[in-house]
């Protein structure tokens, strides 16, 4: 069964100039979570933000959840920065990690929700031992570094998959989605089984935040 939609806005795509702001203006719109996209040029091309970025925004005064999604290799050495930071849920991808359970187990007793990230082409076989730590489980729809990528439409097969897991479980995860999800496609992803809903450039690339989530969760809530 399906939890209640949370829309979780991308800052990968925000004004870095005015974060605080940024963050701030996003949630007064309805947005649910934060979620942050951390790279460290070595897993995933890209070079992003790490754990200072997450206590500021915190001391700035930010108190609705930060979803903490790791693209680093390895990974067990920033969990409890992150955490102490002030991550709520911290997530990572089971090729970066030599022990998938070991680390789980490190980000729950650091305080924070666990999950693990699938990429395009990662099996979902890994879920076979772990489900009982797990909190939520990512989907990417597509290959992560770069935000404002096209939705690889294979996902939402993956998806279904994942939920059909997460259902014969009886465990309460959730089921996130990362990657070209905007208003256009937001119905068909949710149908798939997708209860979280990563977007990034979709919102935060717009001038009036109000009306895309609004329109955003319409399309979640009417699927």
């Amino acid at each position: 069964m399906k939890q209640p939609s949370v829309i979780a806005p991308s800052i990968l795509s925000a004004n870095f100039a005015k974060l605080g702001e940024e963050v701030d203006n996003v949630l007064a719109a309805g947005a649910d979570w934060v979620h942050f996209d951390v790279m460290d040029n070595h897993y995933v091309p890209n070079l992003t933000i790490g754990p200072l970025v997450c206590e500021a925004l915190r001391k700035h005064g930010v108190t609705a959840p930060i979803d903490v999604h790791l693209m680093v290799k390895p990974v067990d050495r920033i969990v409890p920065d992150f955490a102490k930071a002030g991550a709520s849920l911290i997530s990572f991808h089971p090729e970066a990690s030599d022990h998938i359970d070991r680390t789980l187990g490190l980000i729950r007793d650091s305080g924070c929700k666990a999950g693990l990230v699938f990429n395009p082409a990662t099996p979902l076989s890994h879920l076979d031992y772990v489900l009982d730590k797990l909190d939520l489980i990512l989907i990417m729809s597509v290959n992560p570094g770069f935000g404002g990528q096209s939705f690889i439409p294979a996902a939402l097969e993956k998806l279904r998959r994942a939920r059909e897991i997460i259902d014969r479980s009886g465990r309460v995860i959730r089921l996130e989605v990362d990657g070209g999800v905007k208003v256009e496609n937001a119905a068909e992803v949710a149908k798939a089984g997708a209860d979280t809903f990563v977007s990034g450039s979709a919102i935060f690339g717009q001038k009036d935040y109000r009306t895309v989530v609004a329109a955003m969760r319409a399309a979640i809530d009417g699927a």
